[in-house]
């Protein structure tokens, strides 16, 4: 099973820019979407083909919204609004439907309105699978410096809002991974978590100690979601002790062409998910002319088939299809 996360930065601008194409030729089973950027009514007409659209656009107008495209219509969704656009390949209606609702851990309802999670139970695989869209942050203000930002100084306010974001989202995530292990499903997060876990997460590590995303502090919640017993980072477990692969570059300058990059979108699996991968990498494009977003999308072959025992156990994980 071929799964992709991608940030395509605007669904209108990435297909203009080659998105369907890469759909058809990649033929990934599930992709995850983020900042799709459009309400429903502004979704190009056929943009994700033959898929199942499950769409959280969020109230922030032009920003954010996270989705996932499935083959098959999956067996339930989940938001932390209740509601989502569930439109079958070629509908183009744009009613949201009443979802279960979703318990939301203490200190995410700040959030819960702005298109940053969705989650599905797959009708062809034992997996939840969900997209993550997570704040980028800011400075503290310590670390503010007028005249050194491209942004003006705010005190602080944007990467305090980033700290409420993960100590809640840490709360929910484990919520949802014990959900799903107790519906008998592995569990998959995958999207742009707007932070660079280790050095070789980040081309110019030494100089990104105190730039948001790289933050000491950052990478510490990072640290505490990850385990050999929760969840395992997949794709630098494919490409252990090894720069990149970056998944983004700035727009500007030669970053792209000097991979000048950062690893910041992620495949997030419970462990046994994560042995079945047999392959994974991301779709750089080959020039800057080329580039559908400025992040690249992050794609892994999973062999559900059959997974190698875990380490000492001497048992061999199957999967029903």
């Amino acid at each position: 099973m071929r799964i992709a996360t991608f940030n395509v930065n605007g669904i209108r601008a990435a297909q203009r820019r080659g998105f369907e194409q890469w759909l058809r030729e990649r033929d990934p089973d599930v992709v995850a979407l983020q900042e799709v950027r459009a309400r429903a009514s502004a979704i190009p007409h056929g943009v994700f083909g033959p898929y199942h659209l499950a769409y959280d656009e969020g109230t922030l107008a032009g920003r954010n919204g996270v989705a996932v495209l499935t083959r098959h219509a999956p067996e339930s969704v989940r938001t932390w609004t209740g509601t989502a656009l569930l439109r079958a390949p070629g509908e183009t209606h744009t009613d949201t439907v009443e979802l279960e609702p979703t318990p939301l851990a203490r200190g995410l309802r700040e959030f819960a309105n702005q298109g940053r999670y969705l989650e599905v139970d797959l009708a062809d695989a034992p997996i939840t699978v969900a997209s993550l869209y997570l704040p980028k942050g800011g400075l503290p203000a310590h670390l503010q410096k007028p005249g050194r930002m491209r942004e003006a100084p705010d005190g602080g306010a944007r990467y305090e809002r980033k700290m409420r974001f993960l100590d809640a989202f840490a709360r929910q995530l484990t919520r949802s991974r014990r959900d799903a292990r107790a519906r008998g499903r592995e569990f998959l997060l995958m999207g742009d978590l707007n932070i660079a876990h280790t050095r070789y997460d980040v081309r110019n590590w030494r100089r990104s100690n105190q730039m948001e995303g790289f933050l000491p502090e950052e990478r510490e919640w990072f640290d505490s979601i990850l385990s050999p017993r929760t969840l395992v980072d997949v794709v630098r477990g494919r490409h252990p002790d090894t720069d990149g692969p970056y998944t983004w570059w700035s727009w500007l300058g030669q970053s792209f062409v000097g991979d000048v990059g950062w690893r910041i979108d992620y495949h997030l699996a419970t462990p046994r998910l994560a042995r079945a991968a047999v392959a994974a990498g991301t779709d750089r494009e080959p020039s800057p002319d080329r580039r559908m977003s400025d992040h690249a999308a992050v794609v892994v072959d999973y062999d559900l088939t059959h997974t190698p025992p875990p380490s000492g156990d001497g048992r061999g994980d199957a999967y029903g299809r």
